[in-house]
């Protein structure tokens, strides 16, 4: 308290209720823009009206032929509707997910993807190249030899570089590719 400043009533009631700091906080700690940004998720949000999809949440994938690949059954319900949301704004393949907001509204969020057709064993492959050498592993074992597809597109993005495969239905995969 200041030698000559009055205290108010609200302001004293407050420093002895505790609700007041006894020192003025840092600057750096104050609301506002700071540090990285997250990395956008999704590439696209809409609404759209499904009310006889059952469930409250549901997760497909869109090929460009207008195929869609549902990763969990959600009865006989076609997911159509939102799909149709999604495509005014997103053109196929993309992968999306929806959230029922209401009884009939869902909310659906959707980014792009590649897809890659290969045969392979396995649900989900990582294919890497360094200047190590190149290092193969199906379902989190190592695995000798290479999938050409794979490798096409990873040589693609640079001389070394990471692909990340996870099947989507029989040979039909979802690609991840980052170059190193």
């Amino acid at each position: 308290m200041g030698l000559f400043r009055r205290e108010s009533l609200h302001e004293r009631l407050a420093r002895e209720g505790g609700l007041v700091e006894a020192s003025p906080r840092a600057t750096w700690d104050e609301v506002g823009i700071h540090g990285i940004a997250r990395v956008r998720e999704w590439d696209v949000v809409v609404t759209a009206v499904a009310p006889e999809v059952a469930g409250d949440t549901v997760d497909f994938v869109a090929l460009a032929d207008g195929t869609l690949v549902v990763e969990e059954e959600q009865g006989d319900a076609t997911l159509e509707p939102l799909a149709d949301a999604v495509e005014q704004r997103l053109e196929p393949p993309y992968r999306a997910r929806g959230a029922r907001q209401t009884d009939v509204l869902w909310a659906v969020s959707a980014r792009r993807i590649e897809i890659a057709q290969f045969e392979s064993k396995g649900e989900r492959i990582e294919l890497t190249e360094t200047a190590d050498g190149k290092a193969l592993r199906i379902d989190s074992m190592p695995a000798f030899g290479s999938i050409p597809v794979l490798q096409q597109l990873g040589e693609a993005a640079g001389p070394a570089y990471a692909v990340h495969a996870e099947r989507l239905d029989a040979d039909l995969w979802e690609v991840r590719i980052a170059p190193l």
